[in-house]
């Protein structure tokens, strides 16, 4: 017994993805000119920053449209997967550049620098915009892809606040010191997360369970329907952080009529219905020998 889950929705992901490509693409440019105008190696520093940024944006664009790719006879469950190695390679990417920012951080708390603080000021509010913009388009996507994606502009959201505040104090102090204080503060907290979220990533690419879902409780509720005399196999992974499947075999005794199997067939389709799955697989065995992957448990 397989069933599939069906997406009839938008490709609401996609596009909200597509906005944040175009958007921190066009920042970049423009910080590349105010970085240049405000004489702010920290402003450069970010448009490279974001230059990367928006090279994964694209990436997780492309994936994320292939992703929604009915299966064929390659990819028999679908491309959705495509939309978790975009996010591993992303995470990647953001981990890399926020090692690049420390690197650089870190001498200038030796050697401050100064900048054109009313011009850094006008370039970090435009900044917190464009990027704010892009992260509320991403808001309310659960996608594990979309969470990176979102990662990334939220760094930069924040990133832009410390530059804004920095550049408030430059115009009536000189304590230059605070620009790389902030820099590693954001970095580190921004580093945090990116970790935590690798680890989801990973744990998917291997096909951990869920935290989300309670293996033993999926195995009490199959066991509790009339005439089920036990459960094996019961398996469950994520294809994408998002779409989780199911796989588990069903025992029912051996003399269990044809109408009476068809009754136990449908009471298992609701329980599993109402677990939401995206593809489930159900065997349904006749007696405990009835396995046909007993020799490989043995």
């Amino acid at each position: 017994m397989s069933e599939h889950g069906h997406d009839h929705s938008s490709h609401g992901t996609v596009r909200s993805i597509k906005v944040a490509f175009w958007l921190n693409l066009s920042f970049t440019l423009i910080e590349i000119v105010g970085g240049l105008w405000t004489n702010s190696l920290a402003i450069l520093s970010d448009a490279v920053h974001d230059f990367g940024d928006s090279l994964s944006l694209g990436l997780a664009w492309i994936l994320e449209h292939l992703s929604h790719r009915h299966d064929d006879k390659r990819f028999s469950y679908g491309y959705r997967r495509f939309s978790l190695l975009a996010a591993l390679i992303n995470t990647l990417v953001l981990i890399g550049g926020s090692i690049v920012i420390l690197t650089r951080a870190v001498p200038r708390i030796l050697t401050p620098e100064a900048a054109n603080a009313p011009g850094m000021a006008g370039i970090a509010v435009l900044g917190i915009v464009i990027n704010g913009i892009a992260a509320l388009k991403l808001r309310t996507e659960r996608a594990l892809n979309a969470r990176v994606v979102a990662l990334h502009l939220l760094e930069d959201v924040l990133g832009w606040i410390a530059v804004l505040i920095v550049s408030i104090v430059l115009m009536v102090t000189d304590l230059t010191i605070l620009d790389p204080i902030l820099s590693i503060l954001i970095t580190g907290y921004v580093l945090y997360n990116t970790l935590r979220n690798l680890r989801l990533t990973l744990a998917v690419f291997m096909q951990a369970v869920p935290d989300s879902i309670d293996l033993a409780a999926i195995d009490e509720r199959l066991r509790q329907i009339p005439e089920v005399c036990s459960t094996h196999h019961t398996h469950v992974w994520s294809l994408d952080g998002e779409h989780h499947v199911l796989t588990t075999h069903v025992v029912i005794d051996e003399q269990t009529s044809k109408d009476d199997v068809v009754c136990i067939r449908n009471d298992i389709q609701n329980v599993i219905r109402e677990l939401a799955f995206s593809h489930t697989t159900v065997e349904i065995e006749f007696g405990e020998d009835d396995c046909g992957m007993a020799a490989e448990s043995a």
